[in-house]
């Protein structure tokens, strides 16, 4: 028999390219081309090793799932835990409906060859495959598709549901643009105590080129009053005049402080529109304000009911 390696390859890179592009809609995520293109020769290349006989030893369930989260991994990224299983998932979800379909498809459209005692006879009489899918497999392995549909899908229609409420944000600080997207918290009540300038909180990661490495790892360890008495210390910072310190009350009930940074004026974009905010702070958060990374900034509700 000859097999056609180069063949069975390209087709495995359409196939594996056509099932992560199937999982990227419908998890909406975004994608590099490149990074599917390579992602799917990696699972096509795993194809072609099945017929390499010294490799045998390679077709097992570890290597597989290893395989697996290695495409997942190039083409999408890691993220988050939550995200990179949710995805992994989607990407399981596909093949077993994808594997499905072509199994269907085979069995309505085929009109040769006999069944007997389970073994499936072609037309030369030569025996093609046995099938014997038990009672308890269907079960198991439907309850479980299921299971990982509704996960999987409740996931999707909570980020649906988040995506309403996201927004460009533009700020511009002496000429200095950053940008990223936002969250409109209704539940954001944070002012400036004495000014009552509404508060934005972003992440001090996206201001990270301006912001010494020291006033990163202290504000990670909620020590921003630190900062503010070592300032005169620890050298000049250029934007030293526009920092507040603004109080809260953090989940233990206890008051601390957020290190904050006037701009000359935040931009939010939405699909209904653009408001221009001058009256406002940026709140710097040490932490990771959404666990997939879908925001990277809270915006307070006053700066978008001032449109």
């Amino acid at each position: 028999m000859v097999v056609y390696a180069d063949l069975i390859f390209l087709l495995n890179v359409v196939i594996d390219a056509a099932i992560l592009f199937v999982t990227a809609r419908t998890r909406r995520l975004s994608f590099n081309p490149w990074r599917m293109v390579l992602s799917a020769a990696l699972g096509a290349s795993y194809v072609v090793m099945m017929f390499v006989p010294p490799l045998s030893f390679l077709f097992t369930f570890v290597i597989k799932l290893f395989v697996s989260l290695g495409m997942i991994w190039i083409a999408f990224g890691f993220g988050s835990l939550q995200q990179f299983l949710r995805t992994l998932g989607t990407f399981y979800l596909v093949n077993f409906a994808g594997a499905g379909g072509i199994f269907g498809l085979n069995y309505v459209f085929q009109t040769s060859g006999d069944i007997m005692n389970g073994i499936l006879f072609s037309q030369t009489g030569t025996a093609s495959f046995t099938l014997r899918i038990e009672t308890w497999t269907v079960i198991l392995l439907g309850g479980g598709t299921l299971v990982l549909y509704r996960l999987i899908f409740a996931g999707v229609k909570r980020k649906e549901e988040l995506t309403t409420h996201l927004a460009e944000v533009t700020v511009v600080i002496e000429g200095v643009v950053f940008q990223c997207t936002g969250l409109i918290d209704t539940g954001n009540q944070l002012y400036d105590p004495l000014t009552r300038t509404p508060v934005m909180v972003m992440e001090a990661s996206r201001l990270s080129a301006q912001l010494p490495d020291s006033w990163l790892k202290r504000i990670r360890a909620a020590e921003v009053e630190q900062i503010i008495t070592a300032m005169g210390t620890e050298g000049e910072f250029v934007w030293q005049d526009r920092l507040r310190l603004i109080p809260y009350r953090g989940v233990n009930r206890s008051t601390q402080f957020m290190l904050a940074i006037k701009p000359d004026k935040v931009i939010i974009t939405q699909s209904s529109g653009q408001v221009e905010a001058t009256k406002v702070l940026i709140g710097l958060d040490g932490g990771q304000l959404s666990g997939d990374g879908a925001y990277h900034a809270i915006i307070h509700p006053k700066l978008v009911d001032a449109s």
